[in-house]
Order: structure tokens, then C-alpha cells, then sequence
């Protein structure tokens, strides 16, 4: 019989930690709502969150890595509206989860559309990644 391993974005018990740009903090503020609300959703405890707001998105991968070295989270949220690929860095270096949820877009209009607008939330699906690769690898790596 095939063993799978299903995606689960339970938070119980889990530590997020999340990093978020103050550059376009009109739309990362929506973004940092919305992954909060995930995560409460989800049953993570407020006091096993913290968030470090960085100038701008190319801080991003940086604050991720030192929230990740610390050894305090089972997950890493990156929420910003430009980036480079230092968040898979991050994710392959230190072995911790990153939730992506950093936004390219031509207009505001389109950046406001996935911060809570008619396209979603892109913080929500950042939290739910994080959240269920932070489970998965404990069942892959007891």
C-alpha cells in the first residue's frame, strides 16, 4: 500500500515567525492581516508569533535567515511586494520552512487586488504554505 502524506495547515503548537516590508506598507499591511488571520484560523497561539517589520523587500531574505538561525520557528512567513531569489535560499540553507508571500506587480491596483482584493490574499497562502511544509517535515525527517 502507497503511504501519502497529506497536506496539513494545522497550527496548533507551532512557532511562526514573520517578516514583513515596511516599503508598499500599504499593501503589505493587508498581507500581514491577512496571514495573521490564517494562522489564528489555523489554531496558532498569538504568543507564537512575532513579526519583524524590515525597511523593504531586499531585507527580506536576510531578516528570514535570522529569524530561521535562531532556531525558535517552525516556519518563516516573507511577506513583501518585490524580492530577489533569497527566499529560496533561505528555505534550502537553513532547512526552515518560508512561506512566500512577496508580490510583483505592474500597479498598485494589481498589489492591492492580491493583499486582500478580489485576487485574495497573498499573506493568507503564505501562512497556509508555511504552516503545512512545517508539518510535513517532521513526518519526512523524525
Amino acid at each position: 500500500m502507497v503511504k501519502v502524506l497529506a497536506d496539513d495547515s494545522s497550527g496548533k503548537g507551532r512557532r511562526i515567525g514573520i517578516a514583513v516590508a515596511r516599503f508598499n506598507e500599504i499593501v503589505t499591511e493587508r498581507m500581514l492581516d491577512g496571514a495573521l488571520q490564517t494562522l489564528r484560523e489555523q489554531g496558532v497561539a498569538d504568543d507564537d508569533v512575532l513579526v519583524t517589520w524590515v525597511p523593504g523587500a531586499f531585507e527580506l531574505p536576510t531578516a528570514c535567515r535570522w529569524l530561521a538561525q535562531t532556531g525558535k520557528y517552525d516556519a518563516v512567513i516573507m511577506l513583501g511586494a518585490i524580492v530577489t531569489d533569497g527566499a529560496m535560499r533561505v528555505q534550502l540553507d537553513l532547512d526552515v520552512p518560508v512561506g512566500f508571500g512577496v508580490l510583483t506587480c505592474a500597479t498598485m491596483e494589481l498589489a492591492l487586488a492580491r493583499a486582500g482584493g478580489d485576487a485574495g490574499n497573498k499573506g493568507c497562502d503564505a501562512a497556509t504554505a508555511a504552516l503545512a511544509m512545517s508539518n510535513l517535515k517532521p513526518q519526512l525527517l523524525p
